[in-house]
């Protein structure tokens, strides 16, 4: 990887924290080109049924409004290759267990798999797994690895705001960043900018 890839690469996630407030597990593996150091081969390619799942859990994370959503820059399959060239034996393995438990804990909740839930449903449910990925990864992440839903959530997350709807239909895109103005007026609901990456400097 050469230091302008890296440089891209570290801006994108500081973007992403600055954007979200979220700081990514195992950020590390995308600024090391996202190279696992467990050695288990990824063997079980997913599914278009798991891919169609990855959209659907995406969308209802960054649902379509007068912007785009997430299923319009394929979010399932960046999150599905994501998670196979960089997470870890165990980060990987709880995201393919976190595919089936979304798909159970929707059937356990409403009679029906995730995709025949309505929209309404599908956020309540992926609120509460909210809820609960923030309690693991304060109590448990160190023992038991991420929660899956993190993991999903993240990805949704750095898929869309580093892409080139999520930067220049959602964020305000600055091909070349102007003067300095340390006093711009600012209007509750006002979209954070996006930068192109500098050639200067690294986060």
């Amino acid at each position: 990887m050469d230091d302008a890839e890296l440089m891209n690469r570290r801006e994108a996630i500081a973007r992403l924290t600055a954007i979200t407030g979220l700081v990514a597990i195992g950020a590390e593996a995308f600024l090391t080109g996202c190279r696992p150091q467990d050695s288990t081969e990824r063997t079980q390619p997913f599914s278009p049924a798991e891919l169609a799942l990855l959209d659907e859990i995406g969308e209802t994370i960054i649902p379509a409004t007068d912007t785009p959503g997430a299923k319009a820059v394929g979010i399932g399959t960046f999150i599905a290759t994501t998670a196979t060239a960089c997470y870890n034996d165990t980060s990987y393995a709880n995201f393919r267990h976190g595919l089936v438990e979304i798909d159970r804990s929707s059937r356990k909740r409403h009679d029906k798999p995730f995709m025949e839930s309505t929209p309404a449903e599908r956020t309540a449910l992926l609120n509460d797994l909210d809820r609960e990925q923030r309690a693991h990864t304060r109590d448990r992440a160190a023992a038991d690895g991420p929660h899956y839903f993190r993991l999903m959530k993240e990805l949704t997350l750095i898929g869309f705001f580093t892409s080139e709807i999520g930067c220049t239909k959602v964020l305000r895109y600055v091909e070349t960043p102007g003067r300095f103005d340390g006093n711009l007026p600012y209007r509750k609901g006002d979209r954070a900018f996006y930068y192109p990456a500098r050639r200067i400097g690294v986060v």
